[in-house]
């Protein structure tokens, strides 16, 4: 069984930004693969179904982005996830370029909170995750106001494009492993 916990914040005004690329990819997969969502446990959404063929969680925290860890952790320990194996975690990335993807099985944090986190509550930064590039924050602004907004019409569509892809590839990590996902997903696209 996979734990797949997309990252965002709660609430109406942080739909669509671009913290919240990890809810927007779970919101995909809920739909595409009609996975009924609606329990709440340890502070997250979370709805179970067959993605990949295989048994799949699909999770929101509600703690807020920094505060991650926490539900991930009881969420792994509720449902005996090997998070080494079985967990893949979604989040924003602002060192890409907004609509890139990048899938690692491994690695810090890269000064992203809500993974740093997560990193902490399990001990251990060996599980896959799926960045979804957000862009670089502008000259002058605050990176909190930066990852808080919305994305302009010029960049609305890569992005949708890329949430697509990110549930495309959890599929595909699911299905065929994450070396397979890398292979077709972790490459500079042309915009």
């Amino acid at each position: 069984m996979y734990l797949i916990a997309g990252l965002g914040n709660p609430g109406k005004q942080y739909e669509a930004t671009r913290h919240n690329m990890g809810f927007d990819t779970i919101d995909c997969l809920v739909e595409k693969h009609n996975i009924p969502q609606g329990g709440v446990k340890f502070n997250a959404m979370y709805g179970k179904g067959i993605i990949g063929g295989d048994k799949a969680i699909l999770m929101k925290p509600l703690s807020f982005m920094n505060l991650s860890g926490g539900p991930v952790r009881d969420m792994v320990n509720f449902f005996k996830i090997d998070p080494e194996k079985e967990l893949i975690v979604i989040s924003d990335d602002i060192d890409l370029e907004p609509g890139q993807l990048r899938i690692r099985k491994q690695g810090s944090a890269g000064g992203h909170n809500g993974l740093k986190d997560i990193i902490q509550k399990l001990g251990t930064q060996n599980f896959v995750r799926i960045k979804i590039g957000v862009g670089a924050k502008p000259q002058g602004w605050d990176l909190a106001d930066n990852v808080l907004s919305r994305f302009p019409d010029s960049e609305r569509k890569l992005v949708d494009e890329a949430i697509r892809e990110a549930a495309d590839a959890v599929e595909k990590i699911i299905a065929q492993g994450p070396d397979a996902a890398m292979n077709e997903y972790n490459r500079k696209k042309k915009i």
